[in-house]
């Protein structure tokens, strides 16, 4: 039977990616240059592949290093879990925790399947609000920590990351191709919102505002029965919608930042715990790619999300 991999030869490898340096790396893990340079050495030669290649004076991963990657990354998080799962001082006590309901429908349901299993003794309250709300509720300490669309004027957050704005209509309707463009959008502070009125006036594109709300299910309804064009991330996108890009006449938009926010509070151990659950989930979440007519093949994602399961559970069981 093969030896199974060295967790701390995973760990010496993740932060050299992500730091981009052995010389870093070296730093972050306390070791010397030459013991991580070792720690590779001895890993290649257990994995039988080149991880590392040349480019310049810096080293970069190979195709098998990023690949390698991927699994690296899950084996140091069920670690993490499995010690946690069987810590009798693990961390407990109550959190507050705030999200637009967007990305509370995509991204919620991975963070705190994650954040359960290894803090079983922390509770978890939720509240789905617009970022300037949750924003206002971190100042006032009425939030310990809020997953927000980052905005540079509204404060600093972490970002986690980062996923197109795009516009979306209807797949079975044309009202994109109105003289005067119906929109459903935010309210009046929505970053999305301004950035698609400044679009369609560098455009010279007659619109109207028909109908605004800050519930995402609202402005999904109003794309999905053909009623309205609006601007959605990513992880906002859902069966039945069309993306429209250049050939339909409509610009690019800038890029959404998704962040973390940390709140002023007596448990920072338990924020600290739950932002990496955050980053980690949204680093392992992804969104197939636009097939020619700008519609999302749903059923190749759920598809993938079934196979990323049993290969979670395949881990689990080895």
């Amino acid at each position: 039977m093969a030896s199974p991999l060295d967790l701390d030869q995973l760990h010496t490898f993740i932060t050299i990616a992500d730091t981009g340096s052995f010389t870093r790396a070296a730093d972050e893990v306390h070791r010397t240059q030459s013991a991580v340079s070792m720690q590779m050495r001895r890993l290649e030669e257990r994995l039988g592949k080149a991880l590392f290649e040349k480019e310049g004076r810096t080293n970069r991963l190979t195709e098998e290093g990023e690949r390698l990657l991927t699994y690296a990354r899950r084996l140091l998080r069920l670690n993490r879990e499995t010690l946690a799962a069987f810590d009798d001082a693990s961390l407990e006590g109550h959190i507050r925790i705030g999200t637009p309901d967007d990305y509370a429908d995509r991204f919620l349901p991975e963070i705190m399947a994650r954040f359960a299993r290894s803090n079983p003794r922390v509770e978890l309250s939720v509240i789905c609000e617009p970022t300037v709300n949750l924003m206002d509720h971190i100042k006032r300490g009425h939030l310990d920590i809020a997953l927000v669309t980052h905005d540079s004027d509204k404060g600093a957050s972490e970002v986690v990351r980062r996923e197109p704005l795009l516009w979306v209509t209807s797949a079975n309707h044309s009202i994109h191709a109105e003289d005067t463009l119906p929109l459903a959008v935010g309210r009046t502070t929505c970053m999305w919102r301004r950035a698609a009125c400044d679009m369609l006036d560098q455009m010279g594109r007659d619109y109207r505002i028909l109908f605004t709300s800050w519930s995402a299910t609202v402005i999904i309804a109003a794309v999905l029965s053909g009623q309205a064009v609006s601007v959605l991330p990513e992880c906002a996108l859902r069966p039945g919608m069309r993306i429209l890009g250049d050939s339909d006449g409509f610009g690019a938009l800038p890029d959404v930042r998704i962040g973390i926010v940390r709140g002023h509070t007596n448990q920072p151990e338990l924020v600290d715990a739950l932002a990496r659950h955050i980053a980690d989930s949204l680093d392992n979440i992804s969104v197939p790619a636009p097939e020619e007519n700008g519609q999302f093949d749903f059923e190749s994602l759920a598809f993938t999300r079934v196979k990323r399961q049993k290969q979670r559970s395949a881990m689990a069981g080895w």
